[in-house]
């Protein structure tokens, strides 16, 4: 079995006959830098789960910029659960920032492995519970923690994102400019 999606799917119902089944379902895809895996305005037939690489998922704004709103790292999911499981066209696009190695599963065949082991199911359940907690958690921050302190916070749990993502897209995700990120990034290395 494929050690990065053993990784993923960690689960205390599922067997290792489960896991066997699952694994079995998926296939590796490879993505090189800058394929997309998801455009706006299509609808998700699969999620991937990333063995190597990172992801950009992004939109864009009223005012035509791009917006990253989101990372896909090693060991995660990348997903856009809204258009997958709502069978609705996506609003974000989902960009390979480096070469990537994958393992994608297919809506069709996730829908009856989730409706037939159990244990994918509470998985399921654990996972989205983990996105949402995560989710609200940035939204806070973005609120009530300064720029210095999610770029600390962004540094500490997510360094595969400061070593592969261009500066320009960690800056709008932290919904900074370039040139406060640059300010920042220089205040911290004169503390280090």
């Amino acid at each position: 079995m494929v050690a990065a999606l053993l990784s993923l799917y960690q689960h205390p119902l599922l067997s290792v006959q489960d896991l066997q089944v699952i694994c079995e379902a998926h296939k590796p895809v490879h993505y090189k830098k800058g394929d997309f895996l998801l455009q706006k305005g299509h609808v998700a037939n699969a999620y991937q789960c990333v063995e190597k690489g990172l992801i950009r998922s992004y939109v864009y704004d009223y005012n035509g910029n791009d917006i990253t709103t989101g990372f896909i790292g090693k060991n995660e999911i990348a997903i856009d659960v809204v258009s997958l499981f709502n069978r609705v066209p996506s609003v974000e696009y989902y960009q390979a920032l480096t070469d990537c190695d994958c393992y994608l599963i297919d809506f069709e065949k996730f829908q009856l492995l989730y409706h037939s082991i159990i244990g994918l199911n509470e998985w399921g359940r654990a996972w989205m519970s983990k996105s949402l907690f995560e989710l609200k958690q940035r939204s806070i921050a973005m609120i009530t923690d300064s720029a210095s302190e999610r770029y600390k916070a962004l540094e500490t749990q997510h360094p595969q994102i400061l070593q592969q993502a261009p500066l320009k897209f960690i800056a709008s995700y932290l919904g900074i400019t370039d040139s406060s990120l640059s300010r920042i990034r220089k205040e911290l290395s004169r503390v280090y």
